[in-house]
């Protein structure tokens, strides 16, 4: 048996925000996935829900004609991956997608909850990173939209109000119209792991240059991580092998790997160089360049 002390279902996003205004400290719950495990597990702060499971208002997405995608915050990864295959959408996505659990939880977790639970080694979230994503919280006070790289607080933690959820993602077109990419995740073992260091890549280029290339992390910093400093450095580059090597012997200037019982720093550090190399490989050949 759960500890819940009280149990609140919302019919519509509006009647989640009044709920959440009207019994301060709850939770939401959508797919369970992580919110169940801590009720197990006997953590507090969590007694007290409001569950927004198969909302239609959450449980949509978009993909306009201009090439702008929307996500609402309760759709699943199951229904995700399969509506990116179907459109040929965000590899890096899908493929980030693909690698949270097994079947079973990727058809219930959400892909709002992954990011909520503020995790720096949540899948998704280098996807998100490089593809620019954008997060809408809605409360009874309004809506506000930041991008989802501000999102990201501290470890396990995200900027949002107790009286605030999120509702949907949004990716403009130029973050993923004629651009490669590729998301790999490292851990133990091959299936139903946490990541060790995960890492995702989009890369557009004209006459086999770089236009852009957006490098993020997870699992090698508090929070998860846009390579900014380097992305800046590499605009105009001429493709080439000499480039990746170049690439991965400076991404660990912008990150801070730290020592824990699943991995050494010295091994994250060298993973996440033997990543740059691997995903951004990828994501160049994806987007069509010559190496």
């Amino acid at each position: 048996m759960f500890p819940i002390d009280h149990y609140h279902r919302a019919n519509s996003i509006e009647h989640a925000c009044n709920l959440l205004a009207e019994n301060p400290g709850s939770k939401l719950i959508a797919g369970g996935t992580d919110v169940l495990i801590r009720l197990r597990e006997g953590k507090s702060g969590f007694g007290s829900l409001v569950d927004i499971h198969d909302l239609d208002e959450l449980t949509w997405i978009t993909h306009s004609p201009d090439g702008e995608l929307q996500i609402g915050s309760g759709v699943t990864f199951t229904r995700l991956i399969n509506f990116l295959k179907n459109d040929g959408l965000l590899p890096a996505l899908v493929e980030g997608s693909s690698s949270i659990g097994g079947p079973q939880v990727r058809n219930m977790a959400t892909l709002g909850g992954n990011i909520c639970n503020g995790a720096p080694s949540g899948d998704s979230a280098a996807p998100l990173l490089v593809f620019d994503a954008r997060v809408t919280l809605q409360s009874h006070r309004g809506t506000r939209e930041v991008p989802v790289e501000e999102f990201y607080a501290g470890p396990g933690k995200v900027h949002i109000e107790d009286d605030e959820m999120v509702t949907r993602f949004t990716i403009n077109p130029e973050s993923h119209q004629d651009t490669g990419s590729h998301f790999y995740k490292y851990a133990m073992r091959k299936a139903m792991d946490i990541a060790t260091i995960g890492c995702a890549a989009a890369c557009k280029l004209e006459d086999n240059h770089i236009e852009s290339l957006r490098l993020a992390y997870t699992v090698a910093a508090p929070v998860p991580k846009r390579c900014r400093v380097l992305e800046e450095q590499v605009i105009g580059q001429p493709v080439s092998r000499k480039l990746i090597a170049d690439i991965a012997s400076m991404v660990l200037e912008e990150l801070s790997p730290r020592n824990s019982w699943r991995a050494s720093k010295d091994f994250r550090e060298h993973i996440i160089r033997t990543l740059a190399d691997r995903v951004i490989s990828e994501a160049m050949i994806r987007a069509g360049g010559q190496l």
